[in-house]
């Protein structure tokens, strides 16, 4: 399966050599029935685990109903989940999106926009060496580590990267 995989997909991330077939909790098992302890929580996306119980049962209701539309148009689940989050954050809106390098494209857009507005047209954004925000353009450019960059020169201006925990940088 790896090798199949690997003639038509292109690598974007070092995988593992394992092909996972599915997941209860924390657990993940391979197509050879191995377990393995899953650390990654889908890259933060699983924190209650593969095939929560709950999670499923939302999903298939979901589903049922109404899968996906485009931001287009207004739907219940969205406004609902608006309102938990601005409900119980410190933020008065909220903006939903697909990735994680989306929603860094959302802050770096927010704070150009802010800097724009009320900082004369201050746009710089500070991140840290050895990071990684996402794979996108900008995202790479933001992201502090030229192995992500090198390939994809010339970068976005605007980021100056410092080292982490280093205040005075």
């Amino acid at each position: 399966l790896i090798n199949r995989q690997n003639k038509y997909y292109m690598q974007v991330a070092r995988r593992q050599p394992v092909v996972i077939v599915k997941g209860e909790g924390t657990i993940v098992w391979d197509e050879d029935d191995k377990e393995y302890l899953d650390f990654t929580a889908g890259w933060a996306v699983l924190n209650l685990g593969h095939s929560h119980p709950v999670v499923t049962k939302a999903i298939q209701e979901q589903a049922a109903t109404l899968i996906q539309t485009s931001n287009q148009f207004y739907t219940v689940p969205q406004l609902q989940l608006a309102e938990l989050l601005v409900a119980n954050s410190c933020l008065d809106k909220i903006f939903l999106c697909n990735s994680g390098a989306e929603a860094n494209e959302g802050a770096i857009k927010l704070a150009r926009k802010y800097g724009k507005t009320y900082l004369n047209g201050a746009y710089e954004i500070i991140t840290t060496e050895n990071s990684f925000h996402g794979r996108t353009l900008p995202t790479a450019a933001a992201t502090g580590n030229v192995h992500y960059q090198e390939n994809f020169l010339p970068m976005t201006p605007g980021f100056t990267h410092v080292p982490f925990n280093d205040v005075s940088a």
